[in-house]
């Protein structure tokens, strides 16, 4: 099975109370539970893990990218300036799905720019929590590309 790392950054914790005409109504647990169902059905584990700590999230992809066969990661407000969260997923060398809820190319101008998009296989923005279901879907439908598979 299908190990897949979900890394949710800054204010993500408050999804739900924070500024719900942008980012959805459901919390960031009420998320994390729909996608634990969703990842049963499609044969994937999840491993969730959220911080508003720059170096907390560098840890956490450190300690676990090596062991896992791809990873969903919002940076949140990283993404538009951490050099270190970007040097750690490529350091890991995993398939890695950039996801925001909001449309950044639609927001304010420094929004528009992801330093971590260049080192992942793909961003999907814009679609609010439908976009970590299909980030799911595209590790379901990759399974063949796992390391250990």
């Amino acid at each position: 099975m299908s190990n897949i790392l979900v890394v949710n950054g800054p204010n993500l914790n408050l999804l739900g109370k924070r500024e719900p005409s942008i980012y959805g109504n459901k919390s960031l647990e009420e998320l994390n539970d729909h996608l634990k169902n969703l990842a049963s059905e499609l044969k994937l584990n999840l491993q969730f893990f959220q911080s508003n700590s720059e170096g907390d999230i560098i840890d956490y992809i450190h300690n676990n990218g090596f062991d896992a066969n791809g990873m969903i990661i919002n940076p949140g407000a990283f993404t538009h300036y951490s050099y270190a969260i970007r040097d750690a997923v490529s350091a890991v060398g995993i398939i890695t799905v950039e996801v925001h809820l909001s449309n950044i190319y639609d927001r304010e101008e420094f929004r528009k720019k992801s330093v971590i998009a260049p080192v992942c296989s793909g961003s999907i923005v814009g679609f609010g929590y439908y976009g970590y279901a299909m980030a799911l879907s595209y590790f379901a439908d990759n399974k063949h590309k796992d390391k250990d598979e």
